[in-house]
């Protein structure tokens, strides 16, 4: 096969084979995760509704407002925690796809951005799932005296999945910053002189994503992606000057230089320095 494709082309229709292939392969994964969370369902709603058991039962209550509502709202959950336990599975068979087409230096760098964004990712959904409770604690007490809040199950845990989420995603902005330097098309300069808009639109999304109206939270999460901004600009300034200025550290030796010096290492004749003898006294 390597004889008669050395380069190793594949036609368009080996392609498409091949993606197929992946796909399946990824919702196969997906449908075993999704079974798992049918029976992980219990302790995931458990401790999604735990705010809400929290609360006083006479003013804040969970329903369902169709017979196969239940059902409905477990089996979404349950697609939703297979997608995230087989988050490992999928994106190797997205790395699987597109690996043959890379050199080894681009796979290290996919490898890289692959583990960074997944660690970035759980930091912010891990920040989501602690802001959730207490977002739940403070939006529930504008309820007025006599009043009940009748929250809809599916709504719910919509609410919750979309802050996790939302939260996750904030996270990997530095990543994308990385990401479009290394295909050249952020320099860092561009980066410097949009602090300022950078900075406006940390604090709005801080405000809109963050529903708890108390004063010093939203500035937090504001800072957190202000400090991680900062660290993108670092790296690809990092990058940049060892682009610049590293590889003159190893000069490399003139096509000229590389010419005049033979195989043995030593000059030709007609380039050597002649020797002259100094008669003594």
């Amino acid at each position: 096969m390597k004889k008669s494709n050395p380069a190793g082309r594949m036609p368009i229709s080996a392609h498409l084979r091949e993606l197929r292939k992946r796909l399946v392969m990824v919702l196969v994964g997906i449908v075993l995760g999704a079974i798992a969370g049918w029976y992980l369902y219990n302790p995931v709603m458990a401790f999604m509704t735990e705010p809400l058991r929290a609360l006083d039962s006479a003013t804040t209550q969970i329903n369902f407002h169709t017979i196969g509502a239940a059902f409905d709202l477990k089996l979404k959950v349950a697609i939703w925690i297979g997608t995230i336990i087989t988050c490992p599975w999928w994106i190797f068979q997205i790395g699987a796809f597109i690996a043959p087409g890379l050199r080894r230096r681009e796979k290290l760098y996919i490898t890289v951005f692959g583990l960074v964004g997944v660690v970035l990712f759980c930091a912010g959904a891990a920040t989501g799932v602690w802001v959730a409770p207490k977002a739940v604690h403070i939006l529930q007490s504008f309820i007025p005296d006599g009043g009940v809040s009748l929250l809809q199950a599916s709504s719910y845990v919509s609410f919750y999945m979309r802050l996790v989420i939302i939260f996750g995603l904030s996270y990997l902005f530095p990543e994308v910053l990385v990401l479009l330097n290394f295909l050249g098309l952020l320099p860092v300069r561009a980066m410097l002189r949009a602090w300022r808009w950078v900075t406006m639109i940390c604090f709005v999304f801080a405000s809109i994503a963050n529903p708890l109206p108390s004063p010093w939270k939203m500035p937090i999460q504001a800072l957190v992606l202000i400090a991680l901004y900062l660290l993108a600009v670092l790296v690809c300034w990092i990058r940049e000057r060892y682009i610049k200025y590293g590889r003159r550290l190893r000069p490399r030796p003139s096509a000229q230089s590389s010419n005049d010096i033979g195989a043995g290492g030593a000059l030709p004749r007609s380039r050597r320095i002649p020797r002259t003898r100094v008669a003594c006294p």
